[in-house]
């Protein structure tokens, strides 16, 4: 079982998901609440697990916080939700954590570690840019130090 499969076991005793649906070419997902039933959509045309992963992860995050209709991104309000729920999908997906594990067992480039998570490079991409712009250039945990730019970690001894 990959961590798409897995991810959606966990998930559809609470949402239903269509992972096979036809939306119109550029939509990769879509969250609904219609009628009380909270249904998540994802594009046939999604070509990759990882794409599958990150899609299914992002409108889950639609599903934990937001609300209403936020198809139409002309609207600040309906923007800031859509951030919020991306930003709520690079949590679960590149978590800091994880990218010490990473770390550890000796990836080294931005493409083992997508492979590594499961994720697309332009979602990891974009969760490294997000930690960057939350945290600055680098985060401190426990013993360790996370750079976000360049990437790396790294381990303090005392």
């Amino acid at each position: 079982m990959n961590l798409y499969e897995k991810k959606l076991s966990e998930i559809t005793t609470k949402v239903f998901v269509d992972d096979m649906a036809d939306l119109p070419l550029g939509t990769k997902g879509y969250y609904t609440n219609e009628h009380k039933i909270d249904l998540i959509l994802l594009s046939r045309y999604l070509s990759t697990t990882a794409e599958k992963l990150c899609t299914l992860i992002e409108e889950i995050g639609h599903y934990h916080t937001t609300f209403g209709d936020i198809t139409d991104q002309a609207k600040v309000e309906n923007r800031k939700q859509e951030i919020k729920a991306r930003r709520w999908a690079y949590r679960k997906l590149v978590g800091i954590t994880d990218l010490i594990q990473a770390s550890k067992q000796g990836i080294r480039n931005r493409h083992e570690l997508a492979e590594f998570l499961g994720v697309t490079e332009e979602f990891l991409n974009d969760a490294l840019l997000y930690y960057k712009d939350k945290y600055g250039l680098f985060y401190e945990i426990d013993n360790y130090i996370v750079y976000f730019e360049p990437l790396g970690v790294i381990e303090k001894f005392f």
